[in-house]
């Protein structure tokens, strides 16, 4: 029975060890990405030269239960400087709700006006948003093809800042930076807004101007149509379109471009919940691209960086599968080694654990310094937005285990509720995401790691407590904030919703 014993104790802490070697694989991949932008950050995008006669260009709009922003994003694209003879704009609807009557009369409005803006609508939703810019294309007019989802305000220069590098006739794709219009109206707009910084401009610059592969971000971006067409056009077969169809155009010898200078504003998810289903979609359609994608790369005749480069993006997600075992493990890991007296491997968790925590850290660190003057202001929340990627786990770990098994789910659109001031209220509003067991989970793990901190300072193990503390609030942030925000005896009492 001892050995039995033994055998058991060895395999839990053999196999805690490996999964955090295998997450700090994927912390050594932030510092190659930060290297890589560091290296490439000064060699800006130019246009060489520019159209002497400027191409039509078609706008495409897919919309789906969009009431409260769908008015504010027609205006905006309405208002776009482009020669009227040369711009189209499809309103692609497929929303069902009062959003049709809304998008119908805005565009009669600008027809009225001599605009060029059709309202389309299909009979069923297959593909979803793929399906709804499929049959949009068709019809389109333009060479090429600029598209924005709901949430977005794109600014009136925005074409004529892109429309010129595609000048290079291997250009076919350029994608714009997001920028965040209600960044400041809570703890969690302000931590995503972080985290898109850093995936915007570290990675994508470090990725476009390494030669290595970057995406499309499926809106504020202009593609050429004729890489759309070659490339086999929009697939719906996975939940992130625009990930798969990047991949497929660039491994048919189509250059991708990303202009950090361009920004086009839009809103991010102000409720957890939301957020949460966003991540969702991303996390699965990530991991189902990289079953679709990654063979194709993998035996293709790509520069091996290419390659493995790949493979990091599109299989990214799989730390938080590895990030809940690390979870399971942590408290049995503890036991363990203090029973049998093996605390003197604990000494081979800290650097490990400071490979994943300041590679997060330098990651984020370098995107805010590059695009705000308070940038040691905004950095305060690095630690917050840790705990947050860990809170995620479980959603996003149910994500990966759906894309890995095949199991199909529709896509699910992000709600947005048109928050553009901090007196801004979305708890009355339609399209609330509801409750999820998910979050009980959450705040399981909350616990699990609050007895696992309490277990390590009675026996010593302190240096461990600072790291198990950013589970503890990630789990509880995540799960108790799910279960507050999406209690409807809040809206019953016409109280806020905290906005934390």
């Amino acid at each position: 029975m001892d050995m039995v014993t033994n055998v058991l104790d060895l395999v839990v802490v053999v196999i805690y060890f490996i999964v955090l070697i295998l997450l700090s694989i994927y912390g050594i991949h932030r510092y190659i990405m930060v290297h890589l932008f560091r290296k490439f950050r000064a060699q800006h995008p130019q246009i060489t030269r520019t159209f002497e006669d400027l191409p039509m260009v078609t706008v495409q709009l897919p919309i789906y239960q969009e009431m409260y922003v769908v008015e504010r994003l027609i205006d905006a694209v309405c208002h776009i400087e482009y020669p009227r003879d040369k711009f189209e704009v499809q309103v692609l609807d497929d929303s069902t709700d009062e959003t049709q009557n809304i998008a119908k009369a805005v565009v009669e409005r600008y027809q009225a006006k001599g605009l060029n803006i059709q309202y389309m609508r299909r009979t069923d939703r297959v593909g979803f948003k793929a399906g709804a810019l499929a049959a949009g294309f068709e019809k389109a007019k333009g060479e090429f093809v600029a598209i924005f989802d709901a949430d977005f305000i794109p600014s009136p220069e925005i074409l004529m800042k892109t429309i010129h590098y595609f000048t290079d006739p291997q250009i076919g794709m350029v994608q714009v930076r997001w920028g965040h219009i209600n960044s400041e109206y809570s703890l969690l707009t302000k931590i995503q807004s972080i985290m898109l910084d850093g995936h915007f401009v570290v990675e994508h610059i470090a990725r476009n101007r390494s030669g290595r592969f970057f995406n499309f971000n499926g809106t504020a971006g202009v593609w050429r149509r004729e890489a759309i067409s070659q490339s086999g056009g929009w697939h719906h077969d996975t939940l992130t379109e625009d990930l798969d169809l990047s991949y497929r155009a660039q491994l048919g010898g189509w250059k991708f471009l990303f202009v950090p200078d361009v920004v086009a504003p839009a809103e991010v998810p102000v409720e957890i919940n939301s957020y949460k289903s966003q991540q969702h979609r991303w996390a699965k359609g990530s991991i189902q691209t990289a079953k679709k994608i990654l063979p194709v790369v993998m035996q293709s005749k790509l520069p091996w960086q290419v390659k493995l480069e790949a493979f990091f993006h599109l299989s990214n997600n799989i730390s938080y599968l590895l990030m809940m075992i690390l979870s399971f493990f942590t408290l049995p890991s503890l036991v363990i080694r203090y029973e049998r007296g093996w605390q003197n491997i604990m000494i081979l968790d800290l650097p490990i654990f400071l490979i994943g925590t300041i590679s997060v850290f330098s990651f984020y660190v370098f995107s805010q310094k590059e695009i705000y003057k308070d940038w040691p202001w905004r950095i305060k929340y690095i630690p917050l937005l840790m705990s947050l990627g860990i809170g995620l786990s479980v959603n996003n770990s149910k994500a990966v285990l759906e894309a890995l098994l095949g199991y199909q789910t529709e896509f699910k659109r992000t709600p947005k509720y048109c928050i553009e001031r901090n007196s801004d209220n979305w708890q009355h509003k339609k399209y609330r995401v509801g409750k999820s067991a998910l979050a009980v989970i959450e705040l399981v793990f909350a616990m699990y790691f609050g007895f696992t901190i309490w277990y390590a300072f009675l026996n010593g193990f302190f240096f461990s407590i600072p790291f198990l503390f950013l589970f503890f609030f990630g789990f509880i942030y995540t799960g108790f904030i799910s279960m507050v925000q999406s209690d409807r005896r809040w809206v019953a009492l016409k109280r806020p919703v905290p906005n934390i």
